[in-house]
């Protein structure tokens, strides 16, 4: 699957609005939008579940040494974790 940049970013908001069920509001997410501690939704259950839908749907296996903290940071460091990963 090859999906340009500006489609990691849209597809990486669509799975966290999914997974948090936020009805949309994910789609109006800035690159620098706090995640982790900013958002109630997001908790380590929650956390898994955009793991397992972003190995889902860009194709790719995340080793659990691979995630901390500052993977959700925000929107950006998780895009640009999805972008190293297909890279």
């Amino acid at each position: 699957m090859d999906f340009k940049l500006a489609d990691i970013g849209r597809e990486v908001l669509a799975i966290i609005d999914e997974a948090l069920g936020l009805e949309g509001r994910a789609l109006l997410f800035q690159p620098g939008t706090p995640l982790l501690g900013a958002l109630p939704e997001l908790d380590s259950m929650a956390a898994v579940g955009v793991l397992n839908l972003l190995e889902e749907r860009f194709g790719f296996i995340i080793g659990d040494d691979e995630i901390d903290g500052t993977t959700f940071a925000s929107v950006e460091t998780l895009v640009a974790f999805v972008e190293g990963k297909l890279a």
